[in-house]
């Protein structure tokens, strides 16, 4: 993480030596969802505000993985869903953590992640109920959808054995799979105007399904809240969906120094319409106390930043 520090103390103080070789990896998700082409947009915000530093984005499995790469010291900054995050910070072995990853620190609490529940119209699923006996795509294995669909369903008296198939697929995969007739429905945990969602709906009619408000207090866990997937989200949505949202994070660790976290940070709130050009979800980043919101603590170079707002 020197390398990196190193960077930042150049761009901010120009203290340190100009010739340190940086690195910024910053850990997205699969790149038919929404954490890549925000990620890309993040990469390309930070290789402009930080001159010198070798920016990338990395496409990865998204939350799970992204967490124990960054507990790994493999990236700088990474997407992640709350619940997931809570998980890691806890050592839930169940769902891909081996140990609690204490050296998380969060950036910022940033857009909410709508779980959208969409089935071919064909397949005559209405309601979370009609998902037993049809075949059903769940997610990547693990990954921050997948933990979201155990939860839901759990919620909703269904198991995956209730499926007459259950697929572990990403959402680009899910959707062709929709495509050919060879899937009834598929669980997507993204920010709402998902690609994938918007491709398959153009090409056939779809059933975005409801999750109802008392299925969401069944789950039990406070980072899962009752939101609206708004009418005309997706061609053919003509009427708005409740739903469940899980609040969307960036977290880096406590490897990267104070003053890197703090360009970081100031650096992401300093172009958010860079990152809303990227995509429509990050519209829904806000500066303001929601932000500092997280399961794991704040870096310190994130709370400075948040204290001179006056946010803390």
């Amino acid at each position: 993480m020197k390398r990196f520090a190193a960077a930042v103390g150049v761009c901010l103080f120009l203290s340190l030596p100009a010739q340190a070789e940086s690195f910024i990896t910053v850990l997205t998700g699969g790149t038919s969802g929404v954490y890549y082409p925000l990620g890309v947009a993040l990469s390309n915000v930070y290789g402009k505000a930080l001159p010198g530093a070798k920016v990338t984005a990395q496409a990865t499995k998204a939350s799970v993985e992204n967490l124990n790469l960054l507990q790994a010291g493999r990236g700088e900054i990474g997407f992640t869903l709350g619940d997931s995050l809570s998980d890691a910070w806890k050592g839930n072995e169940e769902v891909g953590f081996k140990a609690k990853l204490e050296k998380l620190r969060t950036i910022a609490a940033i857009y909410p992640n709508y779980i959208q529940v969409v089935a071919t119209k064909e397949s005559g699923i209405r309601t979370l109920a009609d998902l037993k006996g049809k075949r059903v795509s769940v997610g990547a294995p693990k990954s921050g959808t997948e933990l979201n669909a155990r939860a839901i369903f759990h919620a909703a008296g269904l198991d995956y054995k209730d499926f007459s198939k259950t697929e572990y697929l990403p959402f680009g995969e899910s959707v062709d799979l929709m495509k050919n007739r060879q899937l009834d429905a598929t669980l997507i945990s993204a920010g709402l105007g998902v690609a994938a969602i918007k491709d398959l709906s153009a090409s056939q009619e779809v059933t975005v399904v409801t999750i109802p408000a008392e299925i969401i207090a069944k789950v039990g866990d406070p980072a899962y809240i009752a939101e609206t997937v708004p009418p005309n989200t997706y061609p053919g949505q003509t009427e708005a969906v409740p739903t469940a949202a899980v609040r969307n994070l960036l977290v880096t660790h406590s490897g990267v120094s104070d003053d890197a976290a703090y360009a970081m940070t100031k650096t992401l709130f300093d172009n958010l319409d860079a990152l809303a050009a990227a995509h429509v979800a990050a519209r829904q980043i806000k500066l303001d106390a929601t932000a500092t919101q997280s399961p794991v603590p704040l870096h310190p170079g994130a709370a400075k930043f948040y204290k001179e707002k006056g946010l803390m």
